[in-house]
């Protein structure tokens, strides 16, 4: 056998081997001992064996860039926002690119360049533009320039600027209204000559892709369990994500998000009350499992946001997190998982308010409840379902 392919078809072992190891995470004792929690681990192993993929094959090659949608309903990750179109390109420090295309309506809208780090996702934002800080034509079109150096006298004027230790951009579309705002369409070139000849399938290259693959596999399902479970210790009570996690990994810009860890049994309910700030960009709930997983937002209410979430006459929002429909416009369905995580997120806000949360029997909500709370009818609850998956299909391009 060619040496070449004797290194591919150990690759291929090793890879097989690490992958069957991997599936023994689910199993360890910090994840809550139930069916469906512990289920959950193994599909997100699945799930992401294919992103893992992409980002280490696929779309590896910083000389041949190429814009790919990194989650999406049945392939996410590490507090994926259920309101995003996460998007990226590898890339690297040195080399110059331009990304052109339609910048879309969707409310909240960044772009940063990623330095590489001590996490499988890389370290700090290098550097990062917001929505209104590029400039569109009057249709949404935009030139936008990533490198080193700023683009020259002539040549657009938004610039994205790349450090020595840059290797990845990510786009990131928060999306108030599902059904009408539109997401970014747009492809991204490398300027910098000389052009090289395309690749072709490599052995070698194969095997460097299926061992950073699993690799990468690995790491990031141990992750995620672990960083949540330092907001274990300060159950139903929110925090900053910076005051417990310090890795600078690849986070939002212009929010600091508010973290929740919560555990419920079936007969009980956590009531989550704030007032939002009214000068915000983009505001929205995120809530997942305790693998830092969204819950399906097609099929269920797993999220609310500024266009969708129905607030008191006072301007409270009350949201209410149950195993079981609570009949409040406002509902985070846990789908059966025992604990897990929501988030709040105020966008290029001054204002960070700080949510409130109660956990009481679900049979004594509404006596906690203000008597004129606001109600959702089961026809109302089957339109609200539905225009979900109606968003979804659109947001996606189904």
């Amino acid at each position: 056998m060619h040496h070449d392919l004797e290194n591919l078809t150990a690759a291929w072992d090793a890879f097989c081997d690490a992958l069957k190891a991997a599936g023994r995470i689910p199993l360890r004792p910090d994840i809550p001992d139930t069916p469906r929690d512990r289920a959950a681990g193994f599909q997100q192993l699945i799930r992401n064996l294919s992103l893992a993929w992409q980002f280490q094959y696929e779309y590896h090659d910083p000389l041949f860039p190429e814009l790919a949608r990194y989650f999406d309903p049945t392939r996410k990750q590490g507090g994926d926002n259920s309101d995003c179109v996460y998007v990226g390109a590898q890339i690297n420090g040195t080399d110059t690119y331009r990304v052109r295309g339609n910048r879309g309506s969707a409310r909240y809208f960044s772009v940063v360049a990623v330095e590489t780090g001590l996490t499988p996702w890389g370290g700090r934002v290098a550097h990062a533009l917001f929505g209104h800080q590029i400039e569109t034509g009057a249709d949404g079109d935009f030139d936008l320039w990533i490198g080193p150096e700023p683009p020259p006298a002539g040549e657009t004027r938004n610039w994205l600027q790349t450090t020595p230790d840059t290797f990845r951009i990510t786009f990131r579309q928060y999306f108030a209204d599902w059904e009408t705002e539109r997401p970014m369409r747009a492809q991204i070139d490398r300027l910098t000559l000389p052009a090289p000849a395309a690749p072709t399938l490599s052995p070698a290259n194969l095997a460097r892709g299926l061992t950073d693959s699993v690799r990468w596999l690995q790491d990031s399902v141990e992750y995620w369990p672990e960083m949540l479970a330092r907001w274990k210790p300060h159950r139903n009570r929110f925090l900053s994500y910076w005051q417990l996690e310090k890795n600078r990994i690849d986070a939002t810009p212009g929010g600091d998000p508010m973290v929740c860890y919560w555990e419920l049994p079936p007969d009980q309910a956590l009531v989550i009350r704030v007032v939002p700030p009214e000068q915000c960009v983009y505001w929205g709930v995120e809530f997942g499992n305790t693998w830092w997983e969204t819950v399906d937002y097609r099929y269920r209410l797993s999220n609310t946001n500024m266009h969708y979430a129905a607030r008191e006459s006072s301007g409270e929002l009350i949201v209410v997190v149950a195993h079981e429909d609570p009949g409040v416009p406002n509902w985070l369905d846990c789908a059966g998982f025992s604990a897990g995580y929501v988030t709040f997120r105020w966008m290029l806000s001054e204002q960070q308010p700080v949510p409130q949360a109660t956990q009481l029997p679900l049979a004594a909500l509404f006596t906690h409840l203000p008597p004129d709370v606001k109600r959702i009818s089961a026809t109302e609850r089957s339109e609200q379902l539905a225009a979900r998956r109606r968003g979804v299909n659109r947001r996606f391009g189904y």
